[in-house]
């Protein structure tokens, strides 16, 4: 049996362990555009925020220590641009070049992409605007701090990262705006439980703004012709 596993982070990483412990036989391969595996995704805001002061402790694998550990083949820098299902191949892209690898069984774990709102100018000032998804992107918003060192910083999204990189911001001296678009943080808490995490986070100091959001979502003319006050309720 020949598995190839399409993204390394926590899905496909924990699909291979979980695939060797049940077949020792099996070939396993584990393809990774980035150059990271099994990472801790809840640990990159305290990396920017010093809490984690060395790089090495974000990961837990690497693809030496994975490989002994379990006996799976593991390419970082491999990006799979193309699946054939009927063949049961797919093509692979690394450092310029494309190659084909054939399969028995496929897995696809490749993650999300972070939503980036197409606001008017959002292109002009990306120098300063960044994500948080990887482990490259916390290396990129530690960097801008300790370079530009800014006083505000507005957050985007107060899921559970949006809430952890707005604590770690604060705590480095730095005026955080969180920005939700619905009623309260967190989705998976209750109202309830949701307001006491508000009281808590404006106790800090931070500023909470709730519902902002265009209403029309993204398909709105208004976020089509760029930002307008008006999708902003209050």
């Amino acid at each position: 049996m020949k598995v190839l596993i399409v993204g390394g982070v926590a899905g496909g990483a924990g699909t291979a362990a979980r695939l060797r412990r049940n077949d020792e036989k099996a070939e396993i391969i584990l393809l990774e555009k980035g150059p990271h595996i099994s990472y801790a995704n809840c640990g990159l805001p305290y990396y920017v925020g010093g809490v984690i002061r060395e790089k090495e402790k974000l990961q837990l694998q690497t693809p030496e220590s994975f490989y002994s550990r379990f006996r799976v083949d593991v390419r970082t820098g491999h990006e799979v641009i193309f699946v054939n299902p009927e063949k049961k191949k797919v093509v692979i892209r690394s450092e310029g070049k494309s190659y084909e690898e054939s399969y028995d069984k496929l897995v696809l774990s490749p993650g999300a992409e972070p939503i980036i709102p197409p606001v008017q100018g959002i292109k002009e000032y990306a120098d300063h605007i960044f994500t948080l998804r990887n482990v490259e992107d916390s290396y990129k918003i530690y960097d801008y701090i300790q370079e530009k060192k800014p006083k505000t910083c507005a957050v985007i999204g107060a899921g559970f990262i949006g809430m952890e990189i707005a604590e770690n911001l604060s705590e480095r001296g730095i005026f955080v705006s969180v920005i939700e678009g619905t009623g309260h943080v967190m989705p998976p808490l209750d109202m309830d439980m949701a307001h006491q995490v508000h009281n808590e986070i404006r106790s800090r100091g931070i500023g909470l703004y709730l519902n902002r959001m265009c209403s029309g979502g993204f398909s709105c003319g208004k976020w089509k012709e760029g930002f307008d006050s008006s999708c902003l309720p209050g």
